[in-house]
């Protein structure tokens, strides 16, 4: 594939905002907690993080959660940065595309067909439809039609319903206009937690003719609507065949090598079925093709893979070396796949 060299334009705004917005309490406290987690001097690590940020495309989060104190530049160069996965989604997601990823009704409508649950959109008419819906599937999923790491997501139990009229205008009121089915999830997911439905993140890129595989993160929730980190969750990457490559971690230096709440091993978890997930991810993928470089949110359930979302700002999940001990991320991966 000939390189695609991602446009000084988008680079120089991206950190002329980066710029005007920087925390520099924020950035000193990142640093800070970087060098006393790894035994560096501060002001070292401080200016390391600014020169990194400024010269080579890494989030001062990026730095912090992938260990870039102890790492060295040439394991630094094959990990893959928000900066740059930002200008990736920018450069090769159809901006006349992105509302049937961001809108989460017009993404049910679109995706319909790998769905495999039953959902229903809540309008002023239809108080009678949301009460047998709900009352038929004892609970529900409410979503708020734009949302992102997991806000405006919601679980509600028919049992715990008292006035139907009151829950039809409550939806209404609070704009979670979207109703779904609980999805049923395998139960080699549900042994590491049965309490939330545990999505698999497979970041991929379409070239037109090809899906690749970019990377994949298996997350877990804390018992809670999502397994997003706002919720308590975690993740950890897989390897091309399903398997952990590792303790679970998140963005807030939190360390699982078993589940919190039912102690499964994390580094012992293989996903089911990924050979069914990545023919899955290659006929998501061709739906909108405008739409290349997608974050998808699958889960596997016990007939197979379903699609919880996708995200067109893909967003990056990476291994993080002090938990792992892998060193080294995708990026190479990104390159050989994209052409950048």
């Amino acid at each position: 594939m000939p390189a695609t060299r991602l446009g000084i334009g988008p680079r120089l705004r991206y950190l002329g905002e980066r710029a005007r917005r920087i925390d520099v309490g924020s950035v000193i406290t990142r640093g800070r907690e970087s060098a006393q987690r790894h035994g560096k001097w501060t002001p070292a690590v401080v200016v390391d993080m600014l020169w990194q940020a400024g010269f080579h495309n890494v989030g001062f989060q990026d730095y912090a959660d992938y260990d870039f104190a102890i790492l060295t530049r040439a394991e630094r160069a094959t990990y893959m940065t928000h900066p740059v996965s930002n200008q990736l989604s920018q450069r090769f997601d159809h901006p006349d595309y992105r509302h049937l990823f961001h809108h989460k009704v017009e993404f049910n409508r679109t995706f319909s067909d790998h769905l495999q649950r039953a959902w229903m959109v809540v309008d002023e008419t239809n108080a009678e439809e949301v009460r047998d819906f709900v009352t038929a599937q004892g609970t529900v999923v409410a979503k708020e039609p734009i949302g992102q790491a997991g806000t405006g997501v919601h679980r509600y139990h028919a049992a715990d319903v008292e006035d139907w009229g009151d829950f039809h205008r409550g939806l209404l009121t609070r704009g979670e206009i979207l109703l779904e089915e609980v999805i049923v999830q395998h139960p080699d997911l549900a042994a590491v937690c049965p309490g939330t439905v545990n999505t698999t993140r497979v970041t991929a890129f379409f070239d037109g003719e090809k899906t690749h595989i970019l990377a994949i993160a298996q997350k877990f929730g804390r018992g809670a609507v999502s397994d997003q980190m706002s919720f308590g969750g975690f993740y950890t990457m897989l390897d091309d065949g399903g398997r952990a490559d590792g303790p679970g971690y998140d963005s807030h230096e939190n360390v699982h090598v078993t589940h919190p709440d039912t102690g499964f091993a994390i580094a012992d978890f293989t996903l089911p079925m990924i050979d069914e997930v990545t023919a899955f991810v290659d006929r998501v993928a061709r739906v909108v093709p405008q739409v290349q470089y997608v974050g998808w949110d699958i889960v596997v359930t016990p007939e197979g893979p379903v699609l919880v979302e996708g995200n067109w700002a893909a967003g990056v999940y990476e291994n993080k070396p002090s938990v792992t001990g892998i060193r080294t991320g995708h990026k190479p991966r990104y390159r050989a796949a994209i052409g950048f």
